[in-house]
C-alpha cells in the first residue's frame, strides 16, 4: 500500500512540475511576436528553419537551460536538507543552518578572488573547474567540522550542532566580507552573484555536470528512507535493526557536501529550500522518510522554479536575485518551526 501511495503522490508531483516548467517557459520579457513560447520551442525541437538565431538562443540557451538548472538545483537542495534533518533528527538541520552553504560560498569566494595566485600549480582538470571544486571542498570541510564538534561518543548534540553551524557561518561570512573588500570590479560582480544567488548563468554544460552529480547522489541517498526512519528511533535502536549507523553518516556527510557544493558553485547561495520543502512534506506525511525523501526531490524543483519565475518577472526587465525570494519565504517558516518547538517544550 505504501509503495502504491508513494507512486500516486510522485505522479501528482511530476505533473505539477511539468506544468510549472511549461509556465516558466512561457513567461519572459522577450517578445516572440505572434508565436507563443510553446510554438517557438516546438519549432526548435523539430528543426524548423524559420526561427531566427535570437529566437533559438532565447528559447533554448536561456529559458530551457535555466528551467533545467532550476529543476536540478531545487531538487538537490531539498534532498540535502531532508537528509540532514533525518540524520540529525532535527527539522532545523539544513545546509544554511549548519554552515554548509557558508563553507561552500567561502571557498568559492577564495577561488574567485585569489585563485589566480595559485591556480598555475594545480592540475588542469582542477584549474578548469576551480570554483566548483572549491565550493565542494568548502561544504565538505564545514560538514566535517560541525559533525566533529556536535558528536561525542557516537551521539550528536543538536544544540551544539546548531551553535557550531552559527559559528562557522559567522566566520565564513566575515572572511567573505573581507574578500569583497579587497576584490576588483569583475571579482566583486562574481561575489555578489554568489551571495545573492541566481540561475541566470545557466548553461547546458553546467546542467550536464549537475545531472551527473544528481544521479550519483540519488543512487546512494534515495534508498536510505527506511534507514533514516530507523535513525529517528535512536542510533542504538537503528543498529539493532541492522543499520550501519557510522557508514550511513559518512555517506550522508559526503553526498550532501557534494550536492550543496555543486549547487553553490553554479547558482550561488540559495537559502531555505532545504528547510521549506521537508517542513511542508512533514506536515503531510509526518516524519516518514520513505515518503519525504523521494517527494522532496520533486517538490524542491517545483519550489525553486516557482521562485525563479517570480524573480525574473516581478521587476522585469530587471531580475531580482532568487536568494532574496527563498529567504523571504523561508524566514517565516523557520520562525514557525521555532514556535512549534517552543510549544512542545512547555
Amino acid at each position: 500500500m505504501k509503495s502504491k501511495s508513494l507512486t500516486f503522490y510522485a505522479i501528482i508531483g511530476i505533473i505539477l512540475l511539468l506544468l510549472m516548467m511549461a509556465l516558466s517557459l512561457n513567461i519572459g520579457v522577450y517578445d516572440f511576436g505572434k508565436s507563443s513560447s510553446f510554438e517557438v520551442f516546438w519549432k526548435f525541437v523539430t528543426g524548423d528553419t524559420s526561427l531566427s538565431l535570437s529566437e533559438k538562443y532565447i528559447i533554448w540557451e536561456v529559458r530551457a537551460a535555466r528551467i533545467v538548472m532550476g529543476v536540478l538545483i531545487g531538487s538537490m537542495l531539498a534532498v540535502s536538507g531532508t537528509t540532514l534533518q533525518g540524520m540529525f533528527k532535527n527539522p532545523l538541520a539544513t545546509g544554511e543552518a549548519i554552515g554548509l552553504t557558508s563553507g561552500a560560498t567561502l571557498l568559492a569566494a577564495i577561488a574567485i578572488v585569489l585563485g589566480h595566485t595559485f591556480e598555475e600549480y594545480l592540475p588542469e582538470i582542477v584549474r578548469n573547474s576551480l570554483v566548483g571544486v572549491s565550493a565542494f571542498v568548502g561544504a565538505l570541510v564545514a560538514m566535517i567540522i560541525v559533525y566533529r564538534i556536535s558528536t561525542s561518543d557516537g551521539k550528536t548534540n543538536v544544540v551544539m550542532m546548531l551553535l557550531s553551524g552559527v559559528a562557522i557561518t559567522s566566520i565564513g561570512f566575515s572572511i567573505t566580507g573581507f574578500l569583497i573588500y579587497i576584490s576588483k570590479d569583475e571579482q566583486l560582480r562574481d561575489l555578489t552573484f554568489w551571495n545573492l544567488g541566481s540561475l541566470a548563468a545557466a548553461t547546458w554544460t553546467k546542467n550536464t555536470i549537475l545531472t551527473i552529480v544528481l544521479i550519483l547522489s540519488y543512487l546512494i541517498i534515495l534508498p536510505k528512507g527506511k534507514a533514516l526512519n530507523a535513525m529517528m528511533l535512536g542510533e542504538k535502536d537503528a543498529e539493532h535493526l541492522g543499520i550501519n549507523v557510522e557508514t550511513l553518516k559518512k555517506q550522508i556527510v559526503v553526498i550532501t557536501a557534494l550536492m550543496v557544493g555543486t549547487c553553490v558553485a553554479f547558482s550561488g547561495t540559495i537559502g531555505f529550500v532545504g528547510l521549506i520543502v521537508p517542513y511542508i512534506l512533514r506536515l503531510l506525511f509526518r516524519s516518514d522518510y520513505h515518503f519525504i525523501l523521494p517527494l522532496s526531490a520533486i517538490c524542491g524543483s517545483i519550489l525553486l522554479l516557482f521562485a525563479d519565475t517570480i524573480s525574473r518577472t516581478i521587476v522585469a526587465p530587471s531580475e531580482l536575485p532568487i536568494g532574496i525570494l527563498t529567504s523571504l519565504i523561508g524566514g517565516p517558516i523557520f520562525i514557525a518551526i521555532l514556535i512549534k518547538f517552543k510549544n512542545t517544550l512547555r
